[in-house]
């Protein structure tokens, strides 16, 4: 019997990720979020980010209430991706708007089976989201005089009063797979 943990369950989603018909523009794993209070698995950038949370068979499904707190202020879609045991556990734990797919054991192969799909987050916060940015990242949004001098907390605080929701959303979108494909172009910075 095949064991669903995270890393197989990863692996395999990122191969359907990639046969999708809609594929995503690109694909982020291991992405830090709310000034690294949390980590999100995978994260696939379309025209808005979507964080798909993994939870494999021997994972503690109960930790989805703290990181949810950071990925429902940070992504406007989240879905949940976990094993049969942690289902029942799984509805009554993940916000509604959150997705929920389920990882079966198929032979060797691992198949996905939809529970409900992601809806739109009601509790995204536009000053969280935009703390997903580098400070490099969030300097290209802001033109105050002396932005570079400012900390990153104001800088997204800044950015969160200029931007529309969808917006923002979009814009983060797109500087993620900046940063992927010219990781050069961007330095990461904390102050």
């Amino acid at each position: 019997m095949m064991d669903l943990n995270d890393a197989t369950i990863r692996e395999a989603l990122l191969r359907k990720l990639e046969r999708q018909k809609s594929r995503p523009r690109a694909v982020l794993q291991e992405l830090h979020v709310h000034s690294g209070k949390a980590i999100a698995d995978v994260v696939t950038l379309h025209s808005e980010a979507h964080c798909y949370e993994i939870k494999g068979a021997t994972d503690r499904i109960e930790r989805i209430t703290a990181q949810g707190v950071y990925y429902n202020a940070v992504f406007r879609r989240i879905t949940l991706v976990t094993t049969e045991c942690n289902l029942r556990r799984a509805l009554r734990l993940a916000p509604r708007f959150w997705g929920i797919m389920v990882a079966i054991a198929d032979g060797e192969a691992v198949r996905f089976r939809h529970v409900r799909a992601a809806k739109l987050n009601p509790n995204f916060e536009k000053k969280s989201a935009a703390m997903t940015l580098w400070k490099s990242e969030m300097l290209a949004l802001v033109s105050v005089p002396g932005a570079e001098r400012k900390p990153r907390r104001l800088l997204a605080e800044l950015i969160a009063e200029t931007r529309r929701e969808l917006e923002l959303s979009m814009t983060i979108c797109d500087l993620l797979i900046g940063r992927r494909l010219h990781p050069q172009s961007f330095a990461p910075s904390t102050m």
